[in-house]
């Protein structure tokens, strides 16, 4: 996968890391980081910076803030979507919302889709990692 990858944009990744939103940070030290699998957080594909890639699954996982609802971004974040999606990457979109409102569900709905991915049952015969902070 590396060889569509932009190095111009590795930059911004690296800063996007340390910058985390606090959706982000919520789920990735409450439950992305506590997986058996890799996850890498602002990974560079193309021309796009993913939120969360999981490549064993190859997965991607965007959390939308507000500014996904507008038509410029909805156009934008469908494009990237059929880019990914033409790579074999099946892209899994929550909300900020989501994350705040129903972090366990969203958990779970990650499992579901990491389970379908692989085709095993591995992953739904494990406990999830204990959500931190669920409101």
């Amino acid at each position: 996968m590396n060889t569509i990858r932009n190095q111009n944009l590795t930059t911004n990744a690296q800063k996007l890391r340390k910058n985390m939103t606090k959706e982000e940070c919520h789920l990735w030290f409450d439950f992305l980081k506590k997986l058996p699998y890799t996850v890498n957080r602002q990974k560079v594909m193309g021309n796009y910076i993913l939120d969360f890639y999981i490549s064993k699954a190859k997965i991607t996982i965007e959390l939308d803030g507000s500014q996904h609802y507008e038509y410029e971004h909805k156009r934008a974040d469908s494009l990237r979507d059929e880019y990914l999606n033409g790579l074999g990457i099946t892209v899994l979109r929550y909300t900020n919302d989501d994350i705040h409102k129903r972090f366990q569900g969203v958990c779970l709905d990650i499992l579901r889709q990491i389970d379908k991915a692989l085709d095993t049952s591995s992953v739904s015969l494990c406990e999830p990692p204990s959500p931190q902070g669920e409101d």
